[in-house]
C-alpha cells in the first residue's frame, strides 16, 4: 500500500502536469491564430498559381519545357513536411503512415524513391527507416520564410531537369479545421494539365522576354510556392493538433 507521502507526491506530480499541459494548450492556441492567418493569406495565391500552371501545361507541346516533361517513372522524390517538435497528437505519425503506404506501392513497381525532409521529425523517422535522404531542412521556427526553402528546392529542380528523378511530390498535412488535419500527397512535377473543363482554355499570350525564359522562371516560383504552402499549412495543423492534444491530456491528468 502506498504511503501518505507517496500519495502526496503523486498528487503534486499530477497537478504540475496539469499546469504544464494547460500552459502548452494556451501557447498553441495563441500560435494557431498567427499560423492560420498566414496559411489563409497564402492559400488564394497558390490556388490561382496552380490553376494557371495547370492550364498552361495543357497547352504546351510535349518536351517544350523540361519541368513539364512527362517521362516513364523510374525515380520519384518526396518532399515530406513535418513538425520539428512532438506533443501534437497523431499529426506526424498519421502522415508517416500515408507516406510509407505510398512508398510501398512504388517499391512494388520497382520505382526508386528519394526523400527531402522539412522538419526534424521527418528527418529522424526516415533516417531510422533507411530512406535515401538527399536534402534536409529543419528548425524553421514559427515564422518560416520562403528563402529558407530555396536551396532544397533547387536541389530537387536540378534533379528533375537532369533526369535523375521523373516525378516530384510534396507531402504535408492539410488543414481542414481545428479538429481535423489530413495527410495530403500532391504532385508538383511534371505539372498535371487541368482536368476542369473551365480551365482547359487555349490562350495565346504575348511574352516579354522570350516565352521560354518567362515560363521557366514561373515554373521555379511555382514549385517554391507550393512547397512553402505545404510548410505554412503544416504549421497551422501542428498548432491545432497540439492544442487539442494538450486539452485532452489535461482532462486525463
Amino acid at each position: 500500500m502506498a504511503t501518505l507521502k507517496e500519495v502526496q507526491t503523486k498528487i503534486g506530480g499530477v497537478k504540475k502536469t496539469s499546469q504544464i499541459t494547460s500552459a502548452m494548450n494556451m501557447v498553441a492556441a495563441a500560435k494557431l491564430r498567427g499560423a492560420q492567418e498566414k496559411m489563409e493569406s497564402f492559400r488564394p495565391y497558390t490556388e490561382k498559381f496552380n490553376q494557371a500552371m495547370s492550364s498552361l501545361a495543357g497547352n504546351m507541346e510535349s518536351g517544350q519545357f523540361p519541368l513539364m516533361e512527362v517521362r516513364d517513372v523510374r525515380t520519384v522524390e518526396l518532399v515530406i513536411v513535418t513538425s520539428d517538435r512532438g506533443l501534437c497528437g497523431g499529426l506526424n505519425s498519421n502522415l508517416f503512415r500515408a507516406v510509407v503506404s505510398r512508398m510501398a506501392k512504388w517499391r512494388d513497381e520497382k520505382v526508386e524513391i528519394d526523400l527531402c525532409t522539412i522538419g526534424t521529425k521527418a528527418a529522424g523517422f526516415f533516417s531510422r527507416m533507411g530512406g535515401n535522404l538527399v536534402a534536409q531542412v529543419g528548425h524553421l521556427g514559427d515564422a518560416p520564410q520562403i528563402n529558407d526553402l530555396i536551396g532544397s528546392v533547387k536541389v530537387m529542380l536540378d534533379a528533375f531537369d537532369e533526369g535523375r528523378i521523373d516525378q516530384l511530390y510534396v507531402v504535408s498535412n492539410d488543414f481542414v479545421n481545428t479538429m481535423t488535419q489530413k495527410p495530403l500527397v500532391a504532385q508538383l512535377l511534371p505539372i498535371k494539365a487541368a482536368e476542369d473543363e473551365a480551365l482547359q482554355h487555349h490562350w495565346d499570350y504575348l511574352y516579354e522576354p522570350e516565352a521560354k525564359d518567362v515560363i521557366n522562371s514561373l515554373l521555379i516560383r511555382y514549385v517554391e510556392s507550393m512547397v512553402y504552402q505545404g510548410v505554412v499549412e503544416n504549421m497551422a495543423c501542428e498548432q491545432a493538433a497540439r492544442m487539442v492534444a494538450m486539452k485532452a491530456e489535461k482532462k486525463h491528468s
